[in-house]
């Protein structure tokens, strides 16, 4: 059960990637294009808490994850993790904090070497971290397997990726962020490469995995199906700002901001019979290099008046901790 002290703490998140121009469109435009993707994004995680961060690709969601885990260094604001602000620390202080906070990326297959057995990759933290001899490190990498659902691990081992099944491979990346024995995991999508039949296998697993190792876990996803499963609150990002946040019941049953009821309506019904009568947003997701003034969703929203183009609204209390940027009622 989560306790009321943050685990992970994040406070007004900048991150701007400057676009790469040749002199002669740099000087057209007198000045660098930046991407806007983390646009001063703030929440906080309890101990044992998993918070879901919901929105359509390029919102900024994995760049967030990444930036919460200091594997990119932020333009702006600070990540603090049990109080230590980790864009302060060096080189050195960062690696020993390593070990309690680790990725699940998204595509197992891109982030595992193909020149790696599958028992040297969910290894290969204990070996860099120097944890035990090889045979405890062996021993401990095969009973993670065991718990992940790799069996037989003493067959499994030996095996390289492009000879494993892609929910496997979905399993060697969770069973190597577990090695090291972490407090904190960002999974980025760990559902989406892995075969529908699969994916509820793996969402079980991830929480259990939860409550046998005590975890905290940041769930980035574009599926609300799976939010509402895992999660204990939701955070719904728009390109690059948290645009609602609070428990998933609050979320789920009272939608506040227009975008969050979009992605709602726009969850499949297995009913041919029901028509959707709700408005959906038009055209696409603006380009982050040039996001609209005031209300990012503006553009796109259905009931957006002349004021939602003047100022970025502030995320505001709709009752009971959940907050919404909207300045509809």
């Amino acid at each position: 059960m989560a306790n009321d002290t943050p685990l992970l703490e994040v406070t007004d998140l900048v991150k701007e990637f400057t676009v790469r121009k040749n002199p002669f469109d740099k000087v057209l435009a007198g000045q660098d294009l930046k991407v806007h993707a983390v646009d001063g994004v703030s929440f906080s995680l309890k101990k044992g808490e998993v918070l879901g961060l919901a929105g359509e690709s390029g919102s900024g969601k994995s760049t967030t994850g990444r930036l919460a885990l200091r594997l990119l260094d932020p333009t702006d604001g600070s990540v603090k993790f049990e109080g230590t602000d980790l864009t302060t620390l060096k080189a050195e202080e960062m690696r020993l904090l390593r070990p309690r906070m680790q990725m699940v990326f998204q595509d197992p297959l891109s982030s595992l070497s193909p020149r790696m057995t599958i028992g040297a990759a969910i290894r290969h933290g204990l070996d860099i971290h120097n944890l035990g001899d090889k045979k405890d490190r062996d021993d401990k990498v095969k009973t993670l397997m065991e718990s992940v659902g790799l069996t037989p691990a003493d067959f499994l081992f030996k095996k390289y990726p492009h000879q494993i099944s892609g929910g496997q491979a979905q399993r060697v990346v969770i069973a190597r962020a577990l090695a090291l024995n972490p407090d904190f995991i960002v999974a980025d999508e760990p559902i989406a490469m892995a075969d529908v039949s699969v994916r509820a296998l793996i969402m079980e697993l991830l929480k259990k995995l939860k409550d046998d190792h005590d975890l905290t876990y940041l769930f980035i996803t574009h599926d609300l199906a799976t939010a509402k499963y895992l999660c204990d609150r939701v955070a719904v990002m728009y390109l690059g700002r948290i645009v609602e946040i609070g428990t998933k019941d609050e979320v789920f049953r009272h939608p506040h901001h227009p975008y969050t009821k979009a992605l709602l309506n726009a969850v499949p019904v297995p009913d041919p019979a029901r028509r959707r009568t709700h408005e959906l947003p038009r055209g696409e997701i603006p380009s982050a290099v040039f996001p609209p003034s005031g209300c990012h969703f503006h553009p796109r929203c259905p009931f957006a008046v002349p004021a939602c183009q003047e100022a970025r609204p502030p995320l505001r209390d709709v009752g009971g901790g959940h907050r919404s940027a909207c300045i509809l009622n």
